[in-house]
């Protein structure tokens, strides 16, 4: 009888140590009351609790949570209807606030969400709901966050899904946007024709100066083989002027000479008779007009006078040699 007392003890404190041996799963925090008070939050691992006093009253996932907020009606600053719906991404950060500080924590962030985002949607106008999509996604997360942390719960983000609006409303808007790209499309569509004969006058304008610096670079290189070229041929002339001088002066040495030998003079006079009996002649071919010597019926008197000329200049010509010669 002993024994089978003995052996109900121990089957009941083993039952007793079974039931009262907990392990809580990772990202999970249970909140412990014991007697009905709390008693303490048991993190992941293997706890034991006394069966009977200490009660799990709270069960938290730390994990992060997605929730859906319901469609609800909001008006917009210029008085337009539209309905809106959400995410939000919340997770507890306090398990002792979200098991004590309000009944149903996640219902009463949706309730949250819900108030904020109407009040926030009215502030703005139609327009800015679509524009300022991050900045109301912004605001909402700031308003939601500093209500919701006496409750133990940490908003990471808040994306609103779909902006609803009435029928003539959102043919309104369309009608606007076409219009609105219309408009640009003609801005655009002036502005490329502006800067086209822009670009155009500004070519012509670079053509005409380019055209002007080339003529004017064509006149500087015509001047300057102009000048080149006179400047050649004022040396070219001076040169022949030079040579003919030099020739002239060499031609009157050689018949200085000629003349001092034997027989000079009377080739000369020869020569003189030539060129006078020629000279005549070449008139008579050219004009109408003939110049004939006084005494025709003895040419020779006239050259005998031609020759008696040229005997007084040689006999000049020798007395100033003689005098260089002196001197």
């Amino acid at each position: 009888m002993i024994v089978l007392i003995s052996i109900g003890l121990i089957v009941s404190f083993a039952i007793l140590i079974y039931m009262g041996f907990q392990i809580v799963p990772h990202q999970e925090a249970w909140v412990v009351e014991r007697l009905g008070r709390f008693s303490t939050v048991l993190e992941p691992g293997p706890h034991w609790v006394i069966p009977g006093i200490d009660k799990i009253a709270y069960r938290h996932s730390l994990k992060e949570e997605a929730m859906h907020v319901p469609e609800q009606v909001t008006v917009t600053q210029d008085n337009v209807s539209v309905t809106l719906d959400g995410l939000i991404y919340v997770k507890i950060d306090d398990p002792i606030a979200a098991s004590y500080g309000v009944k149903d924590p996640f219902q009463a962030l949706i309730q949250l969400v819900q108030t904020t985002m109407r009040s926030e949607v009215g502030k703005i106008p139609l327009d800015k709901t679509f524009e300022e999509r991050e900045a109301l996604n912004s605001k909402l997360l700031t308003a939601i966050n500093s209500a919701s942390r006496a409750w133990g719960i940490v908003c990471l983000r808040y994306e609103i899904k779909d902006i609803k609006m009435p029928d003539d409303v959102r043919k309104a808007m369309e009608l606007q946007m076409t219009a609105e790209r219309q408009k640009r499309a003609r801005i655009l569509e002036s502005e490329g024709i502006r800067q086209s004969e822009i670009n155009h006058s500004e070519g012509q304008s670079q053509a005409a100066l380019n055209l002007a610096q080339m003529h004017r670079q064509r006149v500087v290189w015509e001047s300057e083989a102009e000048q080149i070229l006179k400047t050649n041929r004022a040396k070219g002339e001076a040169e022949a002027i030079a040579l003919l001088a030099e020739a002239s002066a060499s031609g009157m040495i050689t018949l200085a000479r000629a003349f001092q030998t034997e027989g000079g003079q009377e080739a000369a006079h020869l020569q003189i008779a030539e060129k006078y009996i020629e000279a005549f002649r070449q008139i008579a071919k050219e004009g109408n007009t003939l110049l004939l010597p006084a005494d025709l019926n003895h040419p020779g008197s006239f050259v005998s006078g031609i020759l008696s000329i040229f005997e007084q200049i040689s006999r000049k010509q020798g007395k100033v040699g003689s005098l260089h010669h002196l001197g």
